[in-house]
């Protein structure tokens, strides 16, 4: 077996040599995520991750759509918290490498939750854990609390590959790593031979890389009549060119014009393979409310209204629908909400919560 790779490997390494390497030409979105992971753009070269990426793109491509499926009512929540709080959005690729986008996922470790918490470390974040409610389950709670923990790695560790790595492995395991191998080179970090960190790990960065070429290249499956094989509804504000929202996802504006014929001004149909791209890009036309940020999670009680929800977290009723992209004003009992809400008042519940 070892002597096939061998051979795989320098078919690979004869291949790029000739005629470039085939990853760089297929992802030219490597650049970009290899930027804000803080990898070296020589990685791109290193011949165990091209060979991961030939070996495991078809499964993940796969694994890709299915966890965006699973996870595009969630997806804004996860946007709107990434991007104000110093992680990278790319990071939305951590979470789906743990979870596929599952809020409900439990490991065989017990980690529960998009971003796989373990009991400890859910604790330690102020992450309430009992049998009516675990909070690991929470999209804003959950998400609030990783960018937390990520944040805490990146200060301790000084980049972001090795706070990704430390979020699968541990402090301890990495700093291990870092002492033993004398470096904090990925590709030695990541050497299969080398094995200074568990194989899970070395895979799991190269999991994270991989699904974010994925998602974040150009070249997605979309054929000459604009269809990707999975579709889905967005709202957009009344008066937005389609040529405006196409260069905004990276999307043939011909292609997603044939989406669109006959569509209503303010719903629009994007491939699946695009919804992250346009709730990470696209912003609404008019913007007179001032945003907030932070978000809590609320479910609809008997009787309530947008309304008088937001008249109870000091909110907007505006802000709400479209935080939640509702189309109309009628609620249903027990529906999941995110509100946002002013910083103080998010802090006072994140207080109330970890008691």
């Amino acid at each position: 077996m070892k002597l096939k790779v061998k051979l795989i490997l320098f078919f690979l390494i004869t291949i790029s040599s000739l005629f470039g390497n085939p990853i760089a030409n297929k992802y030219p979105s490597y650049s970009y995520v290899f930027n804000e992971f803080n990898v070296d753009q020589s990685y791109i070269d290193n011949d165990e991750f091209l060979f991961f990426v030939l070996k495991n793109e078809k499964k993940l491509r796969t694994f890709y759509r299915r966890s965006l499926q699973r996870g595009k009512d969630i997806l804004p929540t996860m946007k709107n918290l990434l991007v104000g709080d110093g992680v990278s959005d790319l990071f939305i690729y951590l979470s789906m490498i743990e979870s596929g986008f599952s809020s409900r996922a439990v490991s065989v470790k017990k980690a529960v939750g998009l971003w796989q918490f373990m009991p400890v470390t859910a604790k330690r974040f102020n992450l309430q854990i009992c049998n009516s409610n675990d909070e690991r389950c929470d999209t804003s709670l959950a998400t609030t609390a990783a960018i937390a923990y990520l944040n805490k790695l990146y200060k301790q560790f000084g980049k972001w590959y090795l706070a990704a790595m430390a979020y699968n492995c541990g402090e301890g395991c990495v700093q291990k790593a870092l002492k033993k191998a004398g470096t904090d080179d990925l590709s030695i970090l990541t050497d299969n031979n080398l094995k200074y960190l568990p194989k899970e790990t070395r895979d799991y960065m190269k999991k994270i890389l991989l699904v974010a070429m994925i998602g974040e290249n150009n070249g997605l499956d979309i054929d000459s009549n604009g269809n990707s094989g999975s579709t889905i509804e967005v709202n957009i504000a009344k008066g937005t060119e389609l040529v405006h929202l196409a260069r905004l996802i990276k999307m043939d504006y011909s292609l997603l014009k044939k989406l669109n014929t006959g569509m209503k001004d303010n719903k629009i149909i994007i491939p699946l393979e695009k919804v992250y791209a346009f709730y990470l890009r696209y912003e609404l036309i008019e913007q007179s409310i001032e945003p907030k940020p932070h978000l809590i999670s609320h479910y609809v009680a008997l009787g309530e209204t947008v309304e008088s929800i937001a008249i109870k977290y000091k909110s907007d009723s505006e802000a709400i629908f479209r935080a939640n992209h509702l189309s109309d004003t009628f609620l249903t009992l027990g529906q999941f909400l995110v509100i946002p809400v002013s910083k103080n008042l998010f802090e006072k519940t994140l207080i109330g919560t970890s008691k």
